[in-house]
């Protein structure tokens, strides 16, 4: 096989007909080129296939104009629609993507780190799987940095997350409203501030009303559909089981109605449920489920944004803002009241 012959800014000025300098700054966009000239820039660049050196561009300027994304479960559907949002902002401001995802192991995500760093990137977005890891490699080095979805304890940096303790007392109160008393909750991993903002949010809600939170009613999981599986059998076998259940993301919730299905339980005749999230299978499932619905989207075009900032500020930003949006309860068929509230009513 033949070695490739590489094509230089020189051999690309002398087919159009201009100088190395109008070549170089017609793709860098450094000075002013007539219409005409640009044309025959690239007519001559896609004759040659002549791709720019962006190594050598970017120790010229200082910048690689590409980030680095860093999440932590690349199956779970809540990222896909973040990572949209994260493009299209990064797209209209000249910047590409690098996407890494560390399957919640904190050594795969500090090699991601690491990579990214000998790749040069202008700056990260990350979702922790390790809060620490994160911390060590990248706020102490100044670098720039924003977190999304999962958040340290006591940032003082750019990050952008659903307001979960909100969402959390919001899903708990249409519950209590509806009558409901025995309700459980099935969490992810309490080291993440998600998972801990929703709890907090759920106990809160509980604690208002002046009702007992009983702990055989809490489970946590690994927020994979297995585990929410198995801790709604735990649940749902209790002596006195919970008549509504909230699962902390939407892995655990399709275990959660695996189980309800399994046992042959009418939802919500006999178990109301609430999840996280709102897919388009949601819709589907019979009954059409009550999820809390989060501004995913937008959560990665924010994100992008506040780490363009830190990129635009020499050595990224020691102070940050943290972002909490708002979520949304839609209320559909797999919450209502509870049977014996049902009877009372009746009679």
């Amino acid at each position: 096989m033949s070695k490739r012959i590489r094509v230089t800014m020189r051999e690309v000025a002398r087919l159009a007909g201009v100088s190395v300098s109008t070549v170089s700054a017609a793709i860098n966009g450094t000075a002013i080129v007539s219409p005409r000239r640009a044309q025959k820039v690239r007519e001559a660049m896609d004759v040659l296939d002549y791709h720019p050196d962006q190594v050598a561009r970017s120790l010229k300027v200082g910048r690689t104009e590409v980030v680095g994304v860093v999440m932590p479960d690349i199956t779970n559907a809540f990222y896909p629609e973040v990572i949209r949002g994260i493009e299209d902002a990064a797209g209209q401001a000249g910047y590409s993507v690098i996407l890494c995802n560390s399957n919640e192991d904190p050594a795969r995500e500090q090699r991601h780190l690491s990579t990214l760093f000998s790749r040069r990137v202008d700056g990260v977005l990350i979702a922790c799987s390790d809060a620490s890891t994160a911390y060590d490699s990248l706020i102490r080095k100044r670098f720039p940095i924003v977190f999304f979805d999962r958040l340290p304890a006591d940032t003082n940096r750019g990050a952008v997350c659903t307001d979960n303790l909100d969402a959390a007392r919001s899903a708990t109160e249409h519950l209590l409203q509806l009558g409901h008393r025995n309700i459980a909750m099935i969490t992810g991993n309490l080291l993440h501030s998600t998972h801990r903002d929703r709890l907090e949010g759920f106990r809160k809600a509980m604690q208002e009303r002046h009702v007992a939170i009983l702990n055989e009613y809490l489970r946590g999981g690994d927020l994979q559909t297995r585990s929410g599986y198995e801790a709604s059998l735990e649940l749902l076998r209790l002596p006195r089981p919970p008549t509504a259940i909230i699962a902390s993301n939407n892995k655990m919730m399709l275990g959660l109605m695996r189980a309800i299905g399994e046992l042959s339980l009418a939802c919500p005749a006999q178990v109301s449920v609430i999840g996280f999230d709102d897919y388009a299978w949601t819709e589907y499932f019979t009954p059409r489920l009550t999820v809390v619905k989060q501004k995913t989207y937008d959560i990665g075009c924010r994100a992008m944004s506040m780490l363009l900032t830190q990129i635009g500020s020499e050595g990224g930003s020691d102070q940050g803002e943290v972002v909490q949006l708002k979520a949304e309860l839609l209320i559909r068929e797999s919450t209502a009241a509870p049977a014996a509230k049902r009877a009372r009513v009746r009679r």
